[in-house]
């Protein structure tokens, strides 16, 4: 049986892909979506010794299948955002407790303990549908930071600003987390020039405004918030752990998490480091869901374990998703 203490003290690269092998085959004999992909990639189970033969699921499989590796009650479903019309993917949670434990140590390995910050969230577009993940995570840090002045903005932007500069010029360490259509909006209204505060953006202009390449992006918010670096937090509906970066787009996973590049060409074969390709996410904490994930987005992996995101395939022409057969 793998437990979550098994999942949250790996120290090193031959843990990890012990404890990732053992739970490919928990999941494989446990989850019958996953079990009947492999089946249909003729995966031969127990030649998979190494984390680049385990079969990895196109992550649609969220938007059109129930995805559990176990029989327990549901204790939370969380859903994806998405325009009207569009089928949206369902991550059923069995164990709420995976998620916390997972953002509260991810949190705490990149920015140390939680009650050393005044949490700021800006997430309109979150806010206002039922089901985020990235809200459920966010309410319990604001809840963890025990700070009065931490909460939710959603469009009373005047009573941010005036926050944001009380708080920055009172020495009190903030981390202000929005989507990235409401930071822009807010560097409108008002420039700063912010000494304490670190700005993290969670991607995504969510149909309101033009997309934007990431250094513009950055360049615009580091001269509206008068900071030196960007924050970002790369996560989705379909994982229960985060990856962070602490500016130039660079994430790092915890200890438990790690992406691997695939090629475009060929869903089942690996790029070199550097190079382009689609990203799969193994996460350890979705141990009762799927922990082999094939995203829709493009990155390319650093010798030192980082990665960059660059992009996403374009919806017509998934090619390094093309094992949705089933």
């Amino acid at each position: 049986m793998i437990t979550s203490t098994d999942i949250f003290t790996i120290t090193n690269q031959k843990q990890f892909e012990k404890i990732a092998l053992k739970v490919f085959r928990f999941q494989y004999e446990n989850n019958p979506v996953y079990h009947e992909f492999c089946d249909f990639l003729k995966t031969d189970v127990q030649k998979v010794k190494s984390i680049i033969q385990i079969p990895f699921l196109p992550i649609q499989f969220f938007k059109s299948h129930s995805v559990v590796s176990n029989s327990n009650p549901v204790q939370a479903t969380f859903t994806s955002s998405g325009t009207t019309g569009m089928t949206t993917s369902k991550h059923i949670v069995t164990d709420v407790s995976m998620y916390e434990e997972s953002y509260r140590k991810g949190f705490s390995q990149f920015y140390g303990n939680i009650e050393n910050y005044v949490i700021l969230a800006l997430l309109p577009s979150y806010l206002e549908r039922e089901g985020s993940s990235l809200i459920y995570m966010v309410e319990d840090l604001i809840q963890l930071s025990n700070h009065s002045e931490s909460g939710f903005y959603l469009n009373n932007h005047d009573e941010l600003i005036k926050k944001l500069i009380d708080l920055d010029q009172a020495g009190q360490n903030v981390i202000l987390i929005g989507v990235t259509y409401a930071l822009l909006d807010l560097i409108e209204k008002s420039s700063f020039k912010l000494q304490n505060t670190i700005i993290m953006e969670t991607g995504g202009m969510k149909g309101k405004r033009k997309e934007m390449i990431r250094e513009e992006l950055h360049e615009q918010l580091c001269h509206g918030f008068g900071v030196q670096a960007i924050h970002s937090e790369y996560g989705m509906t379909e994982l229960l752990s985060q990856a962070y970066s602490l500016g130039e787009g660079v994430f790092e996973c915890p200890s438990w998490m790690q992406i691997l590049i695939r090629d475009t060409e060929d869903a089942l074969s690996y790029v070199t480091e550097g190079k382009t390709g689609g990203i799969n996410v193994i996460d350890l904490a979705n141990i009762n869901s799927c922990s082999f994930i094939a995203t829709q987005d493009l990155g390319k992996k650093n010798a030192n374990g980082t990665f960059e995101v660059l992009g996403r395939f374009d919806n017509s022409d998934i090619r390094g998703c093309n094992l949705m057969v089933l």
